[in-house]
């Protein structure tokens, strides 16, 4: 039977310590209704659920694993029973290299959930065989082994959440000058004419999120005018980006280092363009703020 209301379904699974919980929290910020450790058996039901007639719910990402246990290994009958339903989903399967899953565990010191007995190679060994055949059911496959968390949620952002599913995403990302522009920026801006709080000691320890360095940093007068004509250039553009057909905008606010000057603008930045009078979807990022 086919259901009352086309919703979008995003299925989350992989190898624990991949990042599923940070890919949820990417969802979550696009907009998604999201629930983490679903059993495989609910799977079906949450579709039926979001499926019916004046459901408020149009977009939903689930996390399902390992952790489910015993009832995890009925995932792949749950997901033909919503074919069977003519409820549509997508399936993003994440991994990661055994080291690199390795040192995630032991970095947090969390029990991998096949390794009851602490020998975590052995359970990343069995995990990734379980899955085996559920990888090649996904729609996306994202190896996390060389990202960050911050660049793990742009490419989720950027590749896997529905183009025009959502608002126009803007995306500030901070940055420091000596380690590189980031490449995916479509606009980027030096902030490095503004005081640096990297000479005064009581700051220097500090970052742009903390609220004295970004009292410094915008306590003058030039930084004022920087706001009011910034703004004006962006609020020029953006439209514009948005009937171009574009989905979303990476902007850089560059510093010296990424710690301070780059973050407090790019903050105020996401504070000024989430209120009211906006329809965007805006995001930060902080490339380069645990660098120094």
């Amino acid at each position: 039977m086919e259901p009352e209301l086309k919703i979008e379904f995003t299925i989350i699974t992989g190898l624990s310590g991949a990042g599923k919980s940070h890919a949820m929290a990417a969802f979550e910020d696009a907009g998604f209704f999201c629930i983490d450790n679903l059993p495989p058996q609910m799977i079906p039901a949450a579709g039926d659920l979001f499926s019916l007639e004046g459901s408020k719910v149009q977009r939903v990402a689930v996390v399902s694993d390992v952790r489910g246990g015993q009832y995890f290994e009925e995932i792949d009958g749950c997901l033909n029973e919503l074919d069977s339903k003519g409820i549509s989903y997508r399936l993003l399967y994440m991994e990661a290299s055994d080291e690199v899953l390795l040192r995630r565990f032991k970095e947090t010191r969390r029990p991998h959930p096949l390794a009851p007995t602490g020998d975590i190679p052995e359970g990343i060994r069995h995990e990734r065989k379980m899955l085996f055949a559920l990888k090649s059911r996904a729609d996306w496959v994202i190896d996390t082994s060389d990202l960050n968390i911050h660049e793990l949620r742009a490419d989720i952002v950027k590749d896997v959440v529905p183009e025009g599913s959502g608002e126009f995403i803007v995306n500030f990302v901070s940055f420091g000058f000596k380690y590189g522009t980031p490449l995916d920026a479509d606009l980027v801006f030096d902030v490095r004419f503004l005081p640096n709080p990297h000479f005064e000691p009581e700051l220097k320890p500090l970052s742009g999120l903390d609220k004295a360095v970004s009292n410094y940093v915008v306590r003058t007068k030039v930084i004022k005018e920087f706001f009011e004509k910034l703004t004006a250039l962006l609020d020029y553009l953006l439209p514009h980006y948005v009937a171009e057909g574009k989905s979303s905008l990476v902007i850089g606010i560059g510093c010296t280092g990424g710690r301070h000057r780059s973050v407090a603008i790019a903050e105020w930045l996401a504070k000024h363009y989430r209120a009211g009078k906006y329809s965007y979807n805006v995001i930060t990022r902080h490339r380069d703020l645990g660098k120094d």
